[in-house]
């Protein structure tokens, strides 16, 4: 599950950010941009290859996020322990001889 997920993230985000790419720097030149007003002081390719894991980074995040929103009530409220190794007091606990 945790494999699936992962590929649900990075893949989309992989695809948005080469397109992102694309677009940006089809309007952009990266030797006029400047940082902090100071222009950057890199070759093209260390600047397309910033800019790609900024864009990856960014549409990573936004399918994290989408992931983590449509988890389940029972993923969000379920409890990773067995019931009984449930700290006494959980109204969750199986109590040995209480539901027989």
């Amino acid at each position: 599950m945790l494999t699936q997920r992962v590929a649900w993230i990075l893949w989309p985000a992989f695809l948005v950010a080469c397109a992102m790419e694309f677009v940006f720097f089809s309007l952009f030149d990266p030797t006029e941009m400047h940082l902090f007003g100071e222009p950057l002081e890199a070759s093209r390719m260390a600047i397309y290859s910033v800019g790609f894991f900024v864009f990856w980074a960014m549409g990573s995040a936004s399918s994290f996020l989408t992931c983590f929103l449509q988890r389940s009530p029972w993923e969000v409220n379920r409890c990773p322990l067995p019931s009984a190794e449930r700290p006494e007091g959980c109204p969750k606990r199986e109590e040995p001889g209480c539901c027989n």
